[in-house]
Order: structure tokens, then sequence, then C-alpha cells
């Protein structure tokens, strides 16, 4: 009897066993099961990890993500790998199938998603209002907004852009100071942060030139005027070797109290620049009109490049007061001394476009 009792308790405490170990290795497939990755897909997922965020907020962040099964085991599983404190805060992305380890080692490393860029391209001798139509395509925003706003300076601690003249004849305060480069900005920049960009570089390629406030007192220049004629420069000019030399005529006829009559200075006064100029546009009533009024404009007539600032800082000595382009396809000048030789010129160059 006793026998068949002490087997009765052996085959009970058999079962109990087994149960255990059922409910033992259940639990164990449940972590190793919540522990594998989800299922693979090729479709990416983006998530962001915040500055000041624990390990726990993570885990909820991948869970919610579709990136984990289970945050708790990946909370626990970062305990047992003593991982979490080197994570970098930023937007990640990562493909459904991952492992931990994959997630963890990417978390560290900050393998962050890198930012959608735009690229803005300002060409040499643009004006204002075309490098408001060139930000407001690139960034989809309002070139108007762009032309108000560079109007004021923003918000701009640039140190050039304080010396410009409080002159109301001015048709755009910051014509001029916008340099001419390849800009990239990340998608979503607002025209504020491109603005001060853009004047940025300006300030930044003057700092770079060597004596610049002793060769604007050699000229007894403001830095305002040495851009105008920079401006006036970068718009006449195409042959980079005639810079200086076409640099140094628009001093020497400002030395003589010559009216400049730069034809590059009527198109900018008009409301829409013309492919040849009319007798009648000569007379068109702006302040940035030279054929009718002596000295520089107010101000700069477009966005200079180094070339022509340089050009303006350091023109080429000579008695030329005159210039006229070839005519004969290679953007050049022909120079003189005389009215009566100018004459002479218009005549060959105008004899050259007829060939």
């Amino acid at each position: 009897m006793e026998g068949w009792i002490g087997l009765k308790a052996a085959k009970k405490a058999l079962v109990v066993l087994v149960i255990v170990l059922v409910i033992i290795a259940g639990g164990a497939y449940y972590v190793w099961n919540g522990m594998q990755p989800v299922k693979a897909s090729q479709n990416a997922v983006k998530f962001t990890i915040e500055q000041g965020m624990g390990t726990s907020r993570i885990a909820g962040v991948l869970k919610q993500s579709g990136l984990i099964k289970n945050d708790m085991f990946f909370k626990i599983y970062l305990k047992w790998k003593n991982q979490g404190s080197r994570f970098q805060a930023g937007t990640y992305e990562a493909k459904p199938g991952v492992t931990y380890d994959q997630l963890i080692a990417k978390l560290n490393s900050g393998e962050v998603v890198k930012a959608e860029m735009i690229r803005i391209t300002i060409p040499e001798g643009y004006t204002l209002e075309q490098i408001a139509k060139t930000v407001g395509e690139a960034s989809q925003s309002d070139p108007a907004a762009f032309v108000k706003l560079a109007d004021t300076g923003g918000q701009t601690d640039v140190p050039a852009f304080k010396e410009i003249p409080a002159d109301t004849s001015l048709k755009h305060k910051a014509e001029g100071y916008l340099f001419p480069d390849t800009y990239e900005f990340k998608k979503g920049t607002g025209q504020e942060e491109i603005l001060t960009r853009m004047l940025e570089q300006m300030q930044s390629k003057l700092d770079q030139i060597p004596d610049l406030e002793q060769k604007l007192k050699a000229h007894g220049l403001t830095l305002h005027e040495m851009l105008t004629v920079a401006s006036l420069v970068e718009r006449e000019v195409v042959a980079d070797k005639e810079r200086p030399l076409v640099a140094g005529v628009i001093y020497n006829r400002l030395h003589k109290e010559m009216k400049l009559e730069i034809d590059a200075t009527v198109q900018y006064a008009l409301k829409e620049p013309k492919e040849r100029l009319l007798y009648k546009d000569l007379k068109v009533d702006s302040p940035y009109n030279t054929y009718l009024h002596p000295g520089l404009p107010p101000g700069p007539i477009c966005s200079p490049s180094i070339a022509s600032i340089e050009a303006a800082l350091s023109p080429e000595a000579s008695d030329y007061l005159y210039y006229v382009t070839k005519k004969d396809g290679s953007h050049e000048h022909l120079f003189a001394k005389t009215y009566q030789e100018h004459l002479n010129n218009i005549k060959k160059s105008n004899s050259n476009a007829k060939q």
C-alpha cells in the first residue's frame, strides 16, 4: 500500500515538474521570441531620439516605430549589455528586421539621417530682384518678401551692411551686398537665415582682402562706393583681363567730373531690362541714370564678383576715358583717350558687327 502511495506521489511530482518545465520553456520562448527582430521590410522607418531621452523612452520610440517587438525586453537587454549611456540624439532611419545590436550600434555612432538640402546658386552680376527670384524658386518662398527683408537687413550684425548710407534714393539697400556663390541650406530654412548667410559671405570675402581700409583711403572711397564701382565693372565687363582697365576708366572719368554714361546703370533704372537700349531710354528719370547725373549712382547695381571688387580696389592706370564693345564675339572692348578716337572705335565696332 505504501509503495502504491509513493508511486502516486512520484507521478504527481513528475507532472508538476513537467508543468514547470513547460512553463519555463514557454517563458523562455516568449522572451526569446520577443527579442527577435520584427518581420523584415525594405521600407525604412524614421524615428527621432530627442536630447535627454532615457532608455525607457527610447525603447518606447523603437516599439512605436515598429522596429522592436517588446520595449521592456530591449531595456533589459541594454542593462545586460551595459549600453544606452552613449546614445546620441537625432533623427535616424532603420529597416524593420534589424537586430538589437544593430540598433544599439546605430544609436551609439550617431548615424543620423542627413537632412534634405537645397542648393541655391547666385551668378555673378545678379541683381537683388534676380537673387530673390532664385531664392524663391529654390526654397518655395515669396521673392517679394525676400526683397523686403533684404532692404531691412533682417537681424544681421554684418559690419558691411551697417555702413550703407541712409540714402532714400537707393533702389534696394542690400543691392551689391549678397555675395554671388553657391549655397546649401537644409530644406525648410527660412529667408532670414538665407539672407544672413549671403551677407556674411560678402563680409568674409571683404575681410580676406589685404589692406582693404588702406586701399579704400587711397582712392578716397567708402566701402559702399567701392562696391558700387565693382558692380559697374561686373555688368560692363566679360573678359577678366579688362576688369582693372575698365575700373581705371571709371575713375578717370570721375576725376575729370565727366558723366559716366554707363548703359548698365540705365538698364538697372528701367522697370524691365532691355536687350537693346534706345536713345529715349537714356533719358529715364532715375538717380541711377549716369547719362543724366554726374558721379556714381546711389549704390551698387548688382552683386559683384571678387574679381570686380579687386579691380575696383586695384584699377589699371591709363589715360583712357572711353570704351566700346568690339562686337566681334570676343566680348572685349576698344579703348580710347579722346572722344574722336572713341567715335572711330564705334565705327570700327559697327563694321565688325556687319561682317
